[in-house]
């Protein structure tokens, strides 16, 4: 399960400075506002990257708890959060075998499709299950997923993509392939950068699960959640098709 590694977690936020955090951020602080019972301001998230969704939250007044299985991805957030003068505390965890103090949460939270890197129905149930025992009673979990018809339908076999930073060009290549029974894509990046320092070349292999809204719906049935909602990630109006390639997940932890 292992991914961003070395020196691919130092251009992380290279490769998704267009990301919009903010926006996100502020998204999923609408959706706690909306469906939370009481007070919501304690967040576990789950796959925290680089910390920025976790920064940008923070600014939202939650006290947080973020999570990842990379150590080099913590490096990058805990020097981010350092200089941001940030509360934020980043742990190393495997999202399989949660074990984080403090709680019950009020909320967790995990996204950028991440919860697809743990690939199986077993380990999916372990997450979901993890989740549900760190939260309180009516705590809200939200999640996004790759979703199975847009990626069946539209994915890239071949992409390439390039950033400048400095004096440096950095360039992407990315083969994905499907292993349809599985409901897996494996997505294989070659990264090349060339600048004063000389070249640095690299590659790494990830390999996440899509799904399907009533697949994830019985998931979280059988884990201790009730479906609140699912919606096109991060847009309030939009229906879910064919052709939406990410969705936001909203479950509510019932009470025992």
């Amino acid at each position: 399960m292992s991914s961003y590694t070395g020196k691919h977690a130092e251009y992380y936020d290279i490769f998704y400075a267009e990301k919009p955090y903010a926006a996100e951020a502020a998204f999923v602080h609408a959706c706690l506002q909306q469906h939370a019972s009481g007070n919501t301001r304690r967040l576990l998230e789950l796959a925290c990257g680089s910390g920025r969704h976790a920064l940008e939250l923070e600014k939202l007044g939650y006290q947080i708890v973020a999570t990842d299985y990379s150590e080099d991805l913590l490096a990058v957030a805990r020097r981010k959060a350092a200089a941001a003068g940030s509360q934020v505390d980043f742990l190393l965890q495997d999202m399989r075998h949660l074990d984080v103090d403090g709680r019950p949460f009020d909320a967790a939270y995990c996204l950028f499709d991440s919860i697809g890197y743990v690939q199986t129905n077993v380990a999916i149930l372990q997450v979901l299950q993890g989740v549900a025992s760190h939260l309180r009673a009516g705590g809200l979990f939200v999640f996004e997923f790759w979703h199975a018809a847009a990626m069946l339908r539209g994915y890239e076999p071949h992409r390439e993509r390039s950033w400048t930073q400095g004096e440096t060009r950095i360039q992407r290549t990315s083969r994905t392939r499907l292993n349809v029974a599985s409901q897996l894509a494996e997505v294989s990046y070659t990264i090349v950068a060339d600048g004063p320092e000389g070249r640095v070349e690299l590659s790494e292999t990830q390999v996440n699960r899509y799904f399907l809204v009533q697949e994830m719906a019985a998931f979280l049935e059988g884990s201790g959640f009730e479906p609140v909602n699912f919606l096109s990630a991060y847009e309030t109006d939009a229906a879910i098709t064919e052709d939406t390639w990410h969705i936001l997940a909203i479950a509510r932890k019932v009470a025992a």
